[in-house]
């Protein structure tokens, strides 16, 4: 059944559904400007009992949840969350209070962050317990992706094989990704960050031009110049884009 909005009717059925219930508004829209590109729908409550309303009245595949709210706290918030729904929620703290994170745990939270927490590190622990309640198993065999098409680039997941023009990429395996992950968010722009989280189980070292390396690589294989791309659009400052029609 895909997930529902609180009037009932059913949302997207792609991609992951959260709900973040913090008074940050700078906090909410961060997270969702960094997550949304990475197949993640995000929507926000800035009070606790909004945050509850929507929690125990919608399909969520994870809640991350504030302690420090306006009207109530998010103990009282996940206690009310738990008393209806068993839908993995990871707790935020500014504090990073040692008692505040076994009250939380021990109330039900599935994991906890302090607010000082990374993108990166946010998302592998979404994706933990996503994986973990069996959403992520589900997704994958309700409606599995074996390929992805960007015009007259063919990209076949299961052999990991791609074409250009109906012609073979020789790629390695962290250009195949790379090519994978720009595909999929096709004409959207994907940050050096974002990039890497979509290459976490991949065994390379990392550091801060190795992105670039990669794309640079890439663009030659598929005869794209980085001044005039047909393929893949560098946006100064942010990060790359593919650009296929």
């Amino acid at each position: 059944m895909p997930p529902q909005t609180p009037s009932g009717a059913p949302r997207k059925a792609d991609g992951f559904h959260v709900l973040v219930i913090d008074d940050d508004e700078d906090l909410c829209h961060l997270t969702a400007d960094y997550l949304s590109p990475l197949g993640f729908h995000v929507e926000s409550a800035h009070l606790g009992l909004d945050g509850v309303e929507l929690a125990c009245n919608a399909d969520w595949h994870a809640v991350i949840l504030d302690i420090m709210l306006p009207d109530i706290d998010g103990f009282e918030v996940l206690r009310r969350i738990r008393a209806k729904s068993k839908v993995p929620v990871i707790m935020l703290t500014g504090r990073g209070d040692e008692v505040d994170r076994v009250v939380g745990l021990e109330l039900g939270a599935d994991d906890y962050l302090p607010k000082t927490f990374s993108s990166r590190e946010l998302l592998a622990r979404l994706r933990a317990v996503i994986r973990r309640s069996g959403w992520l198993a589900e997704s994958t065999t309700e409606k599995p992706l074996h390929e992805v098409v960007a015009g007259p680039l063919r990209i076949c997941l299961e052999t990991r094989a791609a074409t250009l023009e109906d012609k073979p990429l020789i790629l390695t395996v962290t250009e195949f990704d790379l090519l994978v992950a720009l595909a999929r968010n096709k004409g959207r722009v994907l940050s050096r960050d974002q990039l890497f989280d979509e290459l976490m189980d991949c065994e390379w070292d990392v550091f801060d031009r190795a992105i670039d390396m990669h794309i640079s690589a890439l663009r030659k294989k598929l005869g794209d110049h980085p001044k005039e791309p047909r393929f893949i659009k560098t946006v100064r400052g942010v990060g790359y884009m593919l650009v296929v029609s």
